[in-house]
């Protein structure tokens, strides 16, 4: 966030998607930031190829395209500087290398992201990270890790398979005073509905994949913050030789135009079918925070100034197969692993291969919907009429 942005009036959501990242009067006029393809900066002197003063010195360092998507973040997060990544996997795998060194311990929530998991099995623990995962509505437990020390804490709140909601202001506390450096993958909410450095977290992590971008077409991720903190992703980031083709980063910033008027729909739609599976017995349990009675709805009101439209249930009783058969029979739902796309889709994730803190049950399979801008009418049509046999 530069300092004309800093000293100016806030504005709001709305007002801010639409013109951050933008100054027409740079490029002739024209609204939108160019697409720039770039590789070799030229400098008008050899002092300056040695002395590195000026604003572009290489493609991959920064280039307007990527300079306009880092702004809009920036002003929704209230961050100093954004660094994008190739992927939302690649985001979060940068903050948390940012963050430790061989012989540090990191405590990381049981219902991450489990790519996020992999790496911190694979590469941290590969390079001598002591890797711990916590129960996130534990907090008794949290401490005691604490007290044996952690480098660096990672968050998700709501987990993206079970949704446990997290007292994120408690373990960030709890975690800073322990010295550790905080971050969390805020993808569920978006910068809309959880603003995550005005709680504290050092470093707000994004797959713009997702409900960002929008569409379902390109893969990207953000990692927003201030001082230190984001000072080492950068370093990290540049170290890895990572970069975002300047196509990606434009669909992206195109997405971000209309995101506050996307995310209230997929929250409508999501409530309502959201309330109708509640009501029906064939049903166990509905994993959406939003919904009043649910796990996790209270911190959800507390905290969060909206939903997105990815929530889960389960059927308790059931076979897997049943399960399997009713997902398989949906028309409208594809069955795919991505989500915070325009379309509705369903996935049957096997939890217990991604958690180690705490199991999940045998007996309640679940099923992770993501509830797309179709009318909500016929995707509760297409879920009654998939769940028949059951």
């Amino acid at each position: 966030m530069d300092d004309e942005t800093a000293h100016r009036p806030k504005r709001r959501v709305a007002t801010t998607l639409t013109h951050a990242g933008r100054d027409p009067s740079a490029f002739h006029g024209f609204i939108n930031p160019p697409v720039v393809h770039a590789s070799t900066v030229l400098y008008p002197n050899v002092k300056g190829t040695r002395t590195r003063t000026q604003r572009y010195t290489y493609g991959r360092s920064g280039t307007p395209t990527t300079d306009a998507l880092c702004d809009v973040m920036n002003e929704l997060e209230g961050s100093e500087k954004t660094v994008l990544a190739p992927t939302g996997l690649a985001a979060c795998t940068v903050a948390l290398a940012s963050a430790v060194n061989a012989g540090d311990r990191v405590l990381i929530t049981d219902n991450v992201y489990h790519p996020t998991r992999s790496f911190a099995d694979g590469f941290l623990r590969r390079f001598g990270v002591e890797v711990v995962y916590f129960d996130p509505l534990d907090h008794a437990a949290f401490d005691r890790e604490l007290e044996k020390g952690a480098a660096a804490a990672f968050f998700e709140a709501p987990g993206s398979l079970t949704f446990e909601v997290a007292d994120i202001p408690y373990l960030n506390a709890r975690a800073k005073a322990a010295g550790a450096t905080t971050m969390i993958d805020n993808t569920w909410a978006t910068p809309l509905y959880f603003r995550p450095l005005e709680h504290g977290v050092d470093l707000s992590i994004h797959a713009a994949t997702k409900y960002i971008a929008g569409h379902s077409d390109l893969l990207l991720g953000t990692v927003s913050g201030n001082g230190e903190a984001i000072a080492k992703v950068r370093k990290t980031w540049d170290d890895w030789g990572e970069n975002v083709g300047p196509d990606d980063v434009y669909a992206t910033l195109r997405g971000t135009r209309t995101l506050h008027v996307r995310m209230p729909h997929f929250e409508r739609n999501a409530r309502l079918v959201a309330e109708w599976l509640d009501a029906d017995p064939r049903v166990g349990k509905v994993l959406y925070p939003a919904l009043p009675g649910a796990p996790g709805h209270a911190l959800w009101k507390r905290d969060f100034d909206g939903a997105s439209g990815l929530f889960a249930i389960t059927f308790k009783g059931r076979t897997e197969d049943e399960i399997m058969k009713m997902v398989d029979s949906l028309e409208l739902f594809g069955i795919g692993a991505s989500w915070g796309g325009f379309e509705s889709l369903a996935t049957m994730p096997v939890v217990n291969k991604f958690r180690s803190a705490k199991a999940w049950p045998d007996d309640e399979p679940l099923v992770r919907l993501n509830i797309g801008l179709e009318d909500p009418a016929d995707l509760i049509e297409d879920l009654d009429r998939a769940m028949a046999h059951l």
